[in-house]
């Protein structure tokens, strides 16, 4: 009866231990954000064109 319970104690220990020690912690606050404003928007177009012209010019090859 001891023995038995002292496995069933040593089993709850571990069970609690490891839900503690393998808990992660969640993050300390929001990520910053890039903005995506007039910039990278305007890149964005211009490789598009440029794409566009590139792909146009083989076409009439």
């Amino acid at each position: 009866m001891k023995s038995t319970n002292l496995i069933f104690l040593t089993l709850l220990v571990l069970v609690i231990a490891s839900g503690v020690v393998l808990a992660q912690p969640g993050l300390p606050n929001a990520p910053s954000q890039a903005p995506i404003d007039g910039g990278l928007g305007l890149l964005a177009a211009a490789g598009g064109a440029y794409a566009w012209k590139k792909l146009r010019s083989k076409s009439e090859k």
